[in-house]
Formats: structure tokens, C-alpha cells, sequence
């Protein structure tokens, strides 16, 4: 598989007093659904800041299609849109329960040692985990 799918459901805190997701949500919700694409490759932000590596976002951008609502069930699609070298960067689409596209975008995350505080490449157990990613 090419991406990964994570659903998570919009809560009352995240919404302004029409209902309405706040726009910087989506970069929340986008965050959640790197997490899980991290997890499918049985890889943790947790454990690779444990080996000394961060993973700042150096680069975000949203594109706003429709409104996400208070209780909406949400599906954010994460997808790889190449192999990572000194940076890893993703494609998200993000659609309600209706399958209504509600925001697309893409993050670049930079890859740093953590003792140096410069920018690294991209782990080797990460590149193992990612042989048969097919893009």
C-alpha cells in the first residue's frame, strides 16, 4: 500500500461557535495521520528522537475545499511522495464521512541530529523499512 488511511472524529474544542473547525486544525489533523503512517512501518516519532534524530516541519501548506464540522468522522489519507533523503515529505487529503475533500496538503520534515543540532540523512532502519514503498 502507498499511503495510509487513519479516521479520527472532529471534538467540540477544535470548532469556533458555528461549528467549524478552526483552520489550524488541519495541520493537527495532518500531523495525526504522519504519525500513523510512521506506525505502519513499525516506527515511532518516540523512538527515532530516542536515537538522536528530530523531525522538525520546515515546510506546511493547506489548501481549504469545505468546512469540517463538530462530530464529523474524518479520514485523513497520508501518502510518502518520495523517498526521504535529508528530508521526508508527505501529501495528505483529508475528507469527511460524506467523502466530501475537505483540505489537501503537504508537510517537509527535515531529518536532525539531535546532538548536533544539523540536519542529518534520513535513518537507515527508516530507507530498510521503506524497500518495498512503492511510490
Amino acid at each position: 500500500m502507498n499511503y495510509n488511511e487513519t479516521k479520527l472524529r472532529v471534538r467540540y474544542g477544535e470548532t469556533d461557535q458555528m461549528g467549524v473547525v478552526y483552520h489550524a486544525n488541519y495541520a493537527v489533523y495532518f500531523e495525526v495521520g504522519r504519525t500513523e503512517w510512521l506506525r505502519e512501518f513499525g516506527l515511532s516519532y518516540s523512538g527515532m528522537e530516542a536515537d538522536g534524530i528530530m523531525l522538525p516541519v520546515i515546510s506546511l501548506s493547506i489548501n481549504y475545499k469545505n468546512s469540517a464540522r463538530y462530530d464529523d468522522e474524518l479520514k485523513v489519507k497520508t501518502t510518502l511522495k518520495k523517498m526521504p533523503t535529508a528530508s521526508i515529505e508527505f501529501e495528505y487529503e483529508l475528507r469527511n464521512q460524506s467523502d466530501v475533500l475537505l483540505a489537501t496538503g503537504s508537510t517537509i520534515l527535515a531529518f536532525v541530529d539531535a546532538k548536533k543540532n544539523r540536519p542529518t540523512r534520513c535513518p537507515k532502519y527508516l530507507l530498510d523499512q521503506l524497500q518495498n514503498y512503492s511510490l
